[in-house]
């Protein structure tokens, strides 16, 4: 079976799933909530890197459920329109941006 390639949104979803991921993992070592949710760490790096963009339903539920994520919140990150700020990047441009206003 020939895989098609994928598209820009595909890949787009990906990297907003990944970035999702990694800001609830937080500290959380990625050997610990790899193997929490039955996957090898590998497989969540690829997941959380973009490199696997479109990854099961049950692998996303499996590390959703294990970083205390509801599957809405999962999906309203991924499927946000374009422009519209996230809550996490919210948070991060708040972050950054502190430094040059102290200055």
């Amino acid at each position: 079976m020939v895989r098609l390639p994928l598209t820009p949104a595909e890949l787009e979803r990906g990297r907003r799933l990944g970035a999702l991921l990694r800001r609830a993992r937080g500290d959380r070592p990625m050997l610990d909530t790899a193997l929490d949710a039955g996957l090898s760490p590998e497989t969540l790096r690829k997941i959380e890197t973009g490199r696997v963009a479109t990854p099961a339903f049950t692998t996303v539920a499996a590390i959703a459920g294990v970083l205390g994520l509801s599957l809405d919140e999962v999906w309203a990150e991924i499927h946000r329109p374009d422009g519209v700020v996230g809550p996490g990047e919210v948070d991060q441009a708040r972050d950054e941006a502190r430094p040059r206003l102290a200055s």
